[in-house]
């Protein structure tokens, strides 16, 4: 309903109100009337009925009303020329006299002829209520006299001007005549005929218009019926606006600021030395209509919102008319539902946002398909690559996006060993293909790819893991002394099981470690590699060993990510449900923190937040996202990459001297 049509129908209630109340006003005093006349008779209301009138009727402009003679007989300055009526026994202005002089002043002569004048004209006009109109006047205080010469003087009198009587009498006698009584009875009940029936006509307007108002506000506010209730439920403004209302309500409740917070508290005391290496549980995002009976397959964190973090999920077995996969954004600030939710026709096994448009997000599904979904849009992607054989036709685990904001592609491969490279906004097609064939492999060429990762500032080689637990050096592109695909020759050798994360070190800091990965697999183990230099190709088979092997693990390794700030630290997560942080600086044998997530279950994804580092998004196969926060730990000292320059130096010299090394990994680099 408009702001104009509401002001209205709030104005028509407040006409509605005032009607209401004028009718029960009118009500109120016919009541009183009715009870007067029960009480006292309807001859007295009849009678005070009658002086009612004869005063209107005596009030009329050529006469003077009871009340105005009234006020002339209390005061003579109350109305100018009417002559003061004295009492019969208080002296008047007429009887006094001077002292010792014996005259009467002409002004009391002529004040005594107005009283009587005046007398006569009142009981004529009064006609029988004499007696009414008598007052007794208060006794004036006369002073006393004294005796005072005076000289005289004899001015000549003004001429007096002189009516007739029947000059003055003749136009206003008809006016002043007194009306009988049958004619006031008459007139009484004429005038009450004539205002009962005005009362009548104006109460039944008044219930007309009563009557009119409350059908319009009727009309106006009426109870919906069910069907159009429904339609505008459904209707899709109305959605938008209570998801989005909705959202920003509950932002605001789940804000979980301490505003009693006392700042002085343990500012005196010492801190403890283990509270710098310990995590907390932040929250866990899980929802029961979209989350109930899925694993997590895969998170990532945005890049431009550091609250955002978003999940892939398989198929829900119990349901039917569910997707079969979704990708679930969830905000930090909303952790009862999802901020967005993508649905697709296939299981999502792998999932990234774009680090160049804040946007969009990219999903792998066991189909093959490759999905683009739009925050800005609906629950559907807005583009898809076709199944068909250009494409991927097998599960895609792995996707990348590399390059810079201007030149930027998507790397994705799939368990037959295809590598496709697409362009943003173009998914019909792959802008280009790579096919990864192991000749010499005795049983199949292809190499079922589980896991792949570019080291930073590289755009043209990468490394992938496999089922078989060997890792690959591959190339897009022809390059000095390499070939376009499969490194066949260089074979990373180290796992007893299918590869099911790789991850390069960052490039950060003042030293340069980005040669070196980590590996984990359902061997139980994770291992510490140190890739081959580029400019050194075998010619032959060649097997690289690892430079250390990671064995605290109590089952399957299911992820393994570096630190992105701090250079020592990595994280892991295993089938027993622990997150396991490690520091090369402190200890190699053991995690300094080792958590078991509550659900204790297998945790299958660990991604750490791309700016400070201090959160860790886990993703578990019973379907919630775990945020932890590792606290201090995130925060580097400047000594850290020599300090991890002297262990990484002692890994290798350990393992050179039990000849567990060939001659490249057992060269110690120096920071580039």
């Amino acid at each position: 309903m408009s702001e104009r049509r509401r002001a209205e129908i709030e104005a028509k209630k407040a006409k509605l109100a005032e009607l209401r109340k004028a009718r029960e006003e009118r009500q109120k005093h016919d009541n009183e009337r009715k009870a007067l006349e029960r009480s006292t008779g309807p001859t007295i209301v009849a009678r005070k009925e009658v002086d009612d009138l004869v005063e209107s009727l005596i009030r009329g402009p050529s006469s003077l009303s009871r009340r105005g003679i009234d006020s002339a007989l209390d005061s003579p300055t109350s109305i100018p020329g009417t002559p003061v009526v004295p009492s019969g026994n208080l002296p008047g202005p007429s009887s006094l006299s001077l002292s010792g002089s014996g005259r009467l002043s002409r002004q009391s002569d002529a004040a005594s002829d107005r009283v009587s004048m005046g007398t006569s004209a009142v009981q004529a006009m009064n006609g029988g209520f004499d007696q009414a109109t008598d007052r007794i006047m208060t006794p004036r205080i006369v002073p006393d006299l004294v005796e005072v010469e005076q000289e005289l003087f004899e001015l000549p009198q003004k001429e007096r001007v002189t009516y007739n009587k029947e000059v003055q009498t003749m136009t206003s006698e008809s006016e002043t005549e007194t009306p009988s009584e049958d004619d006031i009875r008459e007139r009484i009940l004429r005038e009450r005929e004539v205002a009962e029936a005005e009362r009548l006509e104006k109460e039944k307007q008044l219930e007309e218009e009563s009557a009119r108002l409350d059908k319009e506000i009727e009309q106006e506010i009426r109870e919906m019926t069910e069907e159009e209730r429904n339609s505008i439920f459904s209707a899709p403004d109305f959605l938008d606006f209570v998801e989005q209302s909705t959202k920003i309500v509950q932002r605001a409740l789940n804000d979980n600021y301490d505003y009693t917070r006392d700042y002085t508290i343990g500012t005196e005391t010492g801190g403890d030395d283990s509270e710098g290496r310990r995590v907390k549980r932040v929250c866990a995002f899980w929802d029961e209509h979209h989350c109930k009976n899925r694993s997590i397959t895969d998170v990532d964190w945005s890049p431009k919102y550091p609250e955002l973090s978003c999940a892939s999920y398989n198929k829900n077995p119990a349901t039917i008319n569910e997707p079969d996969g979704i990708v679930a954004v969830w905000n930090m600030h909303l952790l009862e539902r999802p901020e967005f939710i993508f649905h697709s026709q296939s299981d999502v096994l792998s999932v990234t946002f774009s680090p160049f448009h804040s946007n969009l997000v990219f999903g792998g599904t066991y189909s093959g398909q490759i999905l683009l979904w739009d925050t800005r849009s609906k629950h559907l992607p807005v583009l898809k690559t076709p199944l068909s054989a250009s494409g991927h036709t097998h599960p895609v685990y792995a996707m990348q996006m590399v390059g810079t904001q201007n030149a930027h592609n998507l790397i994705t491969s799939s368990t037959d060993g295809m590598v496709c490279s697409w362009l943003v906004d173009m998914l019909a097609q792959p802008q280009e293909t790579l096919e990864l064939v192991h000749a010499g492999h005795n049983k199949t060429g292809e190499v079922a790819i589980t896991c792949l990762d570019f080291p930073d500032n590289e755009t043209t080689t990468f490394w992938v893991g496999t089922e078989e637990g060997n890792v690959y050096q591959a190339n897009r592109y022809d390059r000095a002394g390499a070939k376009a695909g499969l490194n066949q020759y260089d074979v990373y050798k180290g796992h007893s099981g299918p590869v099911m994360g790789l991850d390069f070190h960052p490039l950060i800091g003042p030293v340069d470690f980005s040669d070196l990965f980590l590996t984990c697999s359902v061997d139980w183990t994770v291992k510490l590699w140190r890739a081959k230099s580029l400019s050194k190709p075998s010619t032959t088979v060649h097997h690289l060993h690892p430079l250390y092997s990671f064995e605290e693990a109590d089952d399957y390794v299911y992820d393994v990510k570096w630190h992105p700030t701090q250079p020592a630290i990595f994280g892991s997560v295993d089938g027993s449900g622990k997150f396991d942080v490690w520091n090369l600086n402190i200890d190699t044998e053991v995690p300094v923190v080792s958590t078991t997530v509550s659900s204790g279950r297998a945790i299958n994804k660990l991604r750490w937040d791309h700016k400070e580092g201090r959160r860790a998004a886990l993703g578990g196969s019973d379907g919630k996202l775990y945020i932890y926060d590792i606290g201090d730990m995130a925060l580097p000292r400047e000594s850290e990459w020599t300090d991890l320059q002297r262990s990484i130096a002692g890994i290798m010299g350990g393992n050179q001297s039990n000849g567990t090394l060939d001659g490249d990994s057992a060269r110690i680099v120096a920071g580039r």
